[in-house]
């Protein structure tokens, strides 16, 4: 009998992939993204010492001024800005990206290209 792909699962795995891969420095943080269906979330982390250095979401009045549409390309892209523009504050100009497992596609795709449009590199 096949048995039915769990996407939770392989999700988990492939997050648990990359993350052996890359991490963030100081100098370098990790730019980490978070998706559900009605929301999109994004962290700063620096991983060496195990703090978040600036987060932004679609949950947040000033990101997402319309919350019922949060779960769309838009609202991902207004996040981008958010975190571009927190993260520039912070002194933050280069990240690292890390998708979460997620494909480079669609919501993810546009949160990246948003940040990069207002300054940061990755």
């Amino acid at each position: 009998m096949i048995t039915p792909i769990d996407r939770a699962t392989e999700r988990a795995k492939i997050h648990a992939r990359i993350r052996r891969k890359i991490s963030g420095s100081g100098g370098r943080p990790r730019l980490c993204v978070f998706r559900s269906l009605a929301h999109i979330y994004v962290q700063v982390v620096d991983d060496m010492s195990g703090k978040t250095l600036a987060s932004a979401s679609t949950l947040e009045s000033g990101v997402c001024a319309d919350r019922k549409k949060a779960g769309n390309i838009g609202a991902a892209k207004q996040v981008g800005k958010a975190i571009a523009e927190r993260a520039k504050a912070r002194g933050i100009e280069a990240v690292v990206f890390d998708r979460g497992g997620y494909l480079y596609h669609g919501r993810v795709k546009a949160l990246a290209e948003a940040a990069r449009e207002s300054g940061l590199k990755f």
